[in-house]
């Protein structure tokens, strides 16, 4: 479903996010990541934040489950792009660094412990990765997509069964996008 909306929307979609200002997000991000580091942007949908890291110094590849996401997104940012869905990655401590910015959320809460495992397995021993969420706690469908909101709490019980893995700071940040009134959960997870 969630992804037949994408493919649908796509270039609406590519259109309104691209360009929002995610700056203060990267920071927080980059300021854990040696130089040169290889960044997984999981996820990527239009591929604003592979080329804003490709173009900071990162190694940067990407995947998202659109095949039209995927085309533009390879277009716009100039990394390479793979068509894949959350459950089927199978990297092996690949990545310093994995960025997952408003993508995790399409998947109902049935399907995150699987993708985080997968993703956890992806990251280095010392790598820092970046989530995601509207705040909340609930799951519900509107226009087309699925979203599974999470709190502080929810977002906790997610991340304890991950070995290794432990939540570094998590933070509230309103809607970058300027039509918007949301709030979201982000959080900054580090790998031992």
């Amino acid at each position: 479903m969630t992804i037949n909306f994408y493919q649908t929307n796509a270039r609406q979609f590519f259109d309104s996010t691209v360009n929002v200002d995610m700056s203060s997000l990267y920071a927080a991000f980059t300021e854990q990541l040696a130089p040169n580091a290889r960044v997984l942007d999981a996820g990527c949908g239009s591929g604003r934040d592979s080329k804003a890291f490709r173009e900071m110094g990162y190694q940067v590849e990407a995947f998202d489950a659109s095949s039209e996401m995927v085309t533009l997104a390879s277009r716009h940012a100039a990394v390479p792009v793979r068509q894949l869905s959350f459950h089927e990655l199978t990297d092996t401590e690949r990545y310093q660094g994995i960025w997952c910015c408003a993508s995790l959320l399409h998947l109902p809460a049935s399907q995150l412990p699987d993708a985080m495992q997968k993703l956890a397995r992806a990251l280095m021993p010392g790598g820092v990765w970046y989530v995601s969420f509207k705040y909340g706690d609930s799951e519900r469908v509107k226009e087309g997509r699925h979203f599974t909101d999470l709190n502080e709490q929810t977002f906790s019980k997610l991340i304890q069964p991950l070995p290794g893995i432990h939540i570094q700071s998590t933070w509230l940040t309103e809607d970058k996008r300027p039509d918007r009134n949301e709030t979201w959960l982000n959080a900054l997870l580090r790998k031992a």
